[in-house]
């Protein structure tokens, strides 16, 4: 059953509880810590992205088409379409010949709602590179192109695409692939839903890869060498995974996913980090994440100095005046 995670104030008076479930695993599966339930089914949504963009390199697309780092740290994001987004993702359309319209995502804001004001306020068309997912779609789209596969269908859960990325989460999460549950994301692609655990698990693969099989582990690697290279492309400005991927300075990696879902693979500590907050509320996610973080020891006064704004958030009022507090209350507990 879920627990408490944390609680929102106004004055002295706790208004708002957010219950959740947490799970924290070694890159060989074993249970370490937990909060809640963490063997809790729920869908990976854009956390996912990291290990889903393995199968770019695995299709061989990612040399074919001299893939480079920014590139994969785009496909792993959800970006906020800022400019240098946008030019990324049409660098690799150009790459492989198709353009944004072969994107079938559908077209949506940024996710920064200060940005997607600034947009409107302008009146910048939108088109479906502007989607956070369009990194996500143009890497299927560089593995259809170079496996010869049907671009009008490359979202179904049945075309190739999709099945080999079922194949690699089943790998990488040690889930059998008939024992993941599929939905349909908002951006249409395939959706998977799977334990927590197992979420932990696998991006305590991707920071650790020794329990990966060697067909994997070379591509995990360089993914998450990419994304500390270029932690501006996984959220975007001021945005809580490139914040904190940019200031752990090259000990983790971090990613949202839609719903309440975050996850956080360490290196060299061999963890795995999965947080699901059980109403789907986003805005709580980093405090939580933050205090799993200094929990557990992973950061030093420096990275805690510098995400201070992500541990300690206010609760602030219409004309910013500062009326309560974000404050965690989650307990690890170890396992065993």
């Amino acid at each position: 059953m879920s627990e408490a995670l944390l609680e929102i104030t106004r004055g002295d008076v706790i208004e708002c509880i957010h219950r959740g479930d947490i799970a924290v695993v070694n890159s060989c599966g074993e249970l370490l810590h937990s909060c809640g339930d963490p063997y809790k089914l729920t869908y990976f949504r854009s956390a996912a992205k990291p290990i889903q963009a393995l199968h770019v390199f695995t299709s061989g697309a990612a040399d074919r088409f001299n893939i480079s780092d920014k590139e994969i740290a785009v496909i792993c994001s959800s970006h906020y379409a800022e400019e240098f987004h946008r030019q990324t993702i049409r660098s690799i359309l150009a790459k492989i010949g198709l353009t944004e319209e072969n994107i079938l995502g559908g077209t949506v804001t940024s996710l920064n709602s200060d940005y997607a004001l600034q947009l409107a306020r302008e009146g910048v068309p939108l088109s479906p590179i502007f989607s956070d997912c369009s990194g996500k779609h143009s890497g299927m789209l560089a593995a259809c192109v170079h496996k010869g596969y049907n671009l009008t269908s490359y979202l179904s859960p049945e075309h190739p695409c999709q099945q080999n990325i079922l194949t690699i989460l089943a790998d990488v999460c040690d889930v059998p692939s008939e024992d993941i549950k599929i939905g349909i994301d908002g951006c249409s692609a395939p959706v998977h839903a799977l334990p927590i655990r197992n979420m932990a698990l696998g991006f305590a693969r991707l920071a650790n890869q020794q329990c990966l099989p060697s067909t994997l582990a070379p591509y995990a690697g360089k993914i998450f060498s990419a994304m500390n290279s270029y932690p501006e492309m996984v959220s975007g400005t001021g945005g809580f995974c490139t914040e904190l991927i940019k200031h752990t300075q090259g000990l983790l990696i971090g990613k949202i996913g839609a719903e309440g879902v975050y996850c956080v693979g360490i290196k060299g500590m061999d963890v795995g980090i999965a947080v699901k907050v059980e109403n789907g509320s986003m805005d709580v996610l980093p405090p939580i994440v933050m205090d799993i973080l200094d929990k557990l020891g992973c950061l030093d006064e420096e990275m805690k100095g510098k995400l201070a704004a992500f541990t300690h958030k206010s609760n602030v009022n219409d004309i910013n005046t500062v009326v309560g507090e974000y404050r965690s209350v989650l307990q690890l507990k170890a396992a065993g």
